[in-house]
């Protein structure tokens, strides 16, 4: 018996010679189990009950698939109270030329999380634009913010209202000690996230880069540390890497830069030290270019986060050349 004629068909966009009788031999041809694979013939689909049955014809195209592991790898996620996002960049909404600006920056930036203050209505004119037409809370997690109290009782009084008001659990808590530097009170900071955590709050708390701090915050019930870089508003980047890797490496919950970042590297280098994320508002709200900094902003925390996951080189006292010196002529 003469062996079969060999032909000439198109299997998955490349030219494949076979001498395969049916659709199902061929696939035992490639080593593939026709129970395990789905098969397309000049734009239809063979049942795979009929593989057996289906004559291959010579300028036949076939797509032949199968399932494998695929998709983009996992997704680099960071939570806090139980609630997961892929930006580990939150931006503030003050100091804005307009509203139409800051919602720009923060599509820009790509952030999921934006910190807002909680402000008297103005009963003047209480129809006028307000944050929440321009940025979709529904689309956007607000993260009220107590910017510009100085006493626990006061912060916790005006988070109580964004509660009422919006319905949030998940807020920041800052109780500034004085006006000049705006350095936080730990104080009364501590005493404020054990009121708020008992009351079913989750209070992400600015700090001081106290490592020690940072541990009774937590233990108090704070569900993310976050030491300031620098002063607030200073753009002076972060001053002290020693106790802020510190505080990271002592936390079991998120921990993120908070305040003093003034330019991409600066942010960078939060990342690079094990931050969760960084926060920051003037750095972009203050650029002469809002938009064009968001997106530099979101590189840099992107940047910053894969380097820390790579791993850098080990830091020499001494140069070390990059080429063999033996064998040089």
């Amino acid at each position: 018996m003469s062996p079969p004629m060999s032909k000439s068909i198109t299997l998955n966009g490349a030219p494949h010679r076979t001498a395969a009788l049916t659709i199902a031999d061929l696939v035992r041809e490639l080593e593939l189990a026709p129970e395990k694979v789905a098969v397309e013939r000049n734009g239809a689909i063979v049942p795979r009950s009929t593989l057996a049955d289906a004559p291959l014809a010579e300028g036949d195209t076939l797509e032949i698939v199968h399932f494998v592991g695929g998709g983009d790898h996992a997704a680099d996620t960071w939570t806090v109270a139980g609630r997961t996002f892929t930006s580990r960049l939150i931006v503030g909404t003050g100091k804005y030329k307009s509203f139409e600006q800051n919602a720009a920056a923060v599509e820009a930036s790509g952030a999921e999380i934006v910190t807002v203050a909680v402000r008297r209505v103005n009963v003047s004119d209480p129809k006028a634009p307000m944050l929440t037409d321009f940025i979709d809370p529904k689309k956007i997690t607000y993260l009220p913010n107590t910017a510009g109290c100085f006493t626990g009782d006061e912060a916790v009084r005006t988070l109580r209202l964004a509660r009422e008001a919006g319905g949030w659990d998940l807020v920041k808590l800052e109780v500034l000690g004085e006006a000049r530097t705006l350095y936080p009170d730990m104080r009364e900071t501590l005493k404020a996230t054990e009121v708020l955590a008992k009351e079913g709050f989750h209070p992400m708390v600015y700090c001081a880069d106290d490592p020690i701090a940072a541990k009774q915050l937590e233990d108090a019930g704070a569900v993310a540390i976050m030491p300031l870089g620098a002063p607030i508003g200073s753009g002076l980047g972060i001053q002290n890497r020693v106790t802020i890797r510190l505080i990271v490496e002592g936390a079991k919950v998120p921990v993120l830069v908070d305040a003093g970042v003034g330019t991409a590297s600066d942010a960078a280098v939060g990342m690079e030290l094990g931050c969760d994320g960084i926060l920051m508002n003037t750095a972009i709200a203050e650029a002469k270019d809002p938009i064009r900094m968001a997106r530099a902003m979101k590189l840099a925390v992107e940047a910053g986060r894969e380097a820390y996951l790579a791993g850098r080189m080990a830091r020499r006292m001494y140069a070390d050349p990059s080429s063999p010196l033996a064998g040089l002529i």
